[in-house]
């Protein structure tokens, strides 16, 4: 399915999202961010049939961050228009995907800069292509991160990393990235597209229920107190035995099994 500079195809129940403006190096647009809101549309849709979603790039890139072709043009004297479309169009899409009802593998195919980056973070796996990047972009250009960036990266590398990321601009390489734990996996580039869709199946072949909400545990554990948190898992471990697939998974281990998980 085509959506305006975003392709959608479906892989029995894995959805691929790629990111479809190559001109620009997948850099982002208000028509891109239409085009991923349909594609999110779609894949609600069809929330029963996908358990698993694979967000990647066409081409040599992951996606170069804000299409800035126009900006200076659309700008009137004086006034700045920076940031305008962020609560407008990039908050809602990263909101969409924090909320998605299953597991989200982000696979790194080029560069990953800007608003690239927090695309790219927001995978619950992140795999990489060796010779991809990250780049906090946003100083060369006289601005701030934006789009959770700066929310993600002090959880995941720790302030001292995340910092330096930002003020200095510079590259940082997938290998480096995995040292530093924030990607999981990195693979030769030819490797990559074989290897998402192998770990991509083996998600959406598991317990849909509980792995919904072993992404909400975890999206919600920085901001609860050990005691919220115990609470939380609490309640979400009632959401997940109550499921099909809790009784198929303690049959199938007694049995001595695997099981067969129906999302269910």
């Amino acid at each position: 399915m085509q959506f305006k500079h975003v392709t959608l195809d479906f892989d029995g129940p894995v959805a691929i999202l790629t990111l479809d403006h190559q001109e620009v190096m997948n850099a982002v647009s208000i028509d891109m961010l239409g085009g991923l809101a349909e594609a999110l549309d779609e894949i609600e849709e069809r929330k029963a049939e996908v358990r698993c979603l694979v967000v990647t790039g066409a081409g040599r890139a992951f996606c170069t961050g804000a299409n800035l072709q126009g900006r200076n043009a659309q700008a009137k004297p004086g006034r700045s228009n920076a940031g305008a479309a962020l609560e407008t169009a990039f908050h809602p899409f990263l909101r969409r995907l924090r909320n998605l009802h299953c597991p989200i593998v982000t696979s790194v195919n080029g560069p990953a800069a800007g608003a690239g980056m927090s695309f790219a973070l927001m995978g619950d796996m992140i795999l990489c292509a060796k010779s991809a990047y990250f780049l906090q972009a946003f100083r060369r250009i006289g601005l701030v991160p934006d789009c959770g960036s700066t929310w993600l990266l002090p959880r995941l590398v720790g302030k001292a990393r995340a910092i330096e990321l930002s003020l200095l601009g510079e590259k940082l390489p997938a290998e480096t990235a995995l040292q530093w734990g924030l990607v999981n996996r990195v693979y030769d580039d030819a490797a990559l597209k074989e290897e998402t869709m192998k770990l991509a199946h083996d998600l959406a072949n598991g317990p849909t229920v509980a792995l919904a909400q072993i992404r909400k545990l975890y999206w919600d554990s920085p901001e609860n107190s050990f005691e919220e948190q115990l609470n939380e898992e609490f309640q979400s471990q009632r959401i997940a035995g109550s499921a099909a697939d809790f009784k198929e998974g303690v049959t199938a281990f007694l049995e001595k099994r695997p099981a067969k998980f129906k999302g269910q």
